[in-house]
């Protein structure tokens, strides 16, 4: 079993974390990972993308080649597509529908969602307002990352109890809103 996932979004949406977490449900599982991380100008609205590999044989490079990514997960719309040359033709693309407009000429969102849907796997959800709904405003990524669960084959119980692990020190509140959310998202 092997998992291949770009995550893809801009900085301070959250890539790290969910990363983190799956990472850390793996290594639950008595997987092997590896990450590596891009951080471009995240402090001021910049790219940031992660290469996370999962497996139960040993993995021999963090990069994911062109062509062989499982899933590409993203929190922003026009970073999914920066990524699709990674994505394998039997890949999955799951991305939240909330533009992060940060540059001048940002292209029209209604062309960024066809061309996400022409990828014939796709989820395309709105993880903003969900998490707004569930009363965890703050947990988008925790959304996304709970849409794309059935693609990841992580039972949402191996999931939860990584949230817990990651987010115990920030106390139980912070613990039940990611929990709130990543329910959301799989129901999404």
């Amino acid at each position: 079993m092997k998992k291949d996932i770009i995550l893809a979004g801009v900085g301070g949406q959250g890539i790290l974390t969910i990363a983190t977490v799956l990472g850390a449900a793996a290594l639950n599982r008595g997987w092997n990972l590896k990450q590596a991380e891009v951080h471009g100008m995240s402090q001021r609205g910049g790219d940031v993308q992660s290469h996370l590999r999962l497996s139960d044989q040993i993995i021999w490079s963090d990069l994911i080649p062109y062509g062989k990514a499982d899933m590409i997960l993203a929190v922003e719309p026009m970073e999914a597509l920066r990524y699709l040359p990674y994505l394998a033709p039997e890949g999955w693309i799951i991305s939240n529908k909330t533009p992060f407009k940060n540059i001048p000429d940002y292209p029209d969102e209604e062309e960024l969602y066809a061309e996400i849907r022409k990828i014939p796997n796709n989820v395309l959800i709105d993880a903003d307002s969900i998490a707004k709904s569930v009363k965890s405003p703050r947990s988008m990524n925790i959304v996304m990352l709970g849409a794309a669960i059935k693609y990841l084959e992580f039972t949402p119980e191996e999931l939860k109890e990584a949230i817990k692990m990651i987010f115990n020190r920030k106390g139980e509140r912070i613990v039940e809103e990611n929990l709130r959310a990543l329910d959301a998202g799989i129901n999404a």
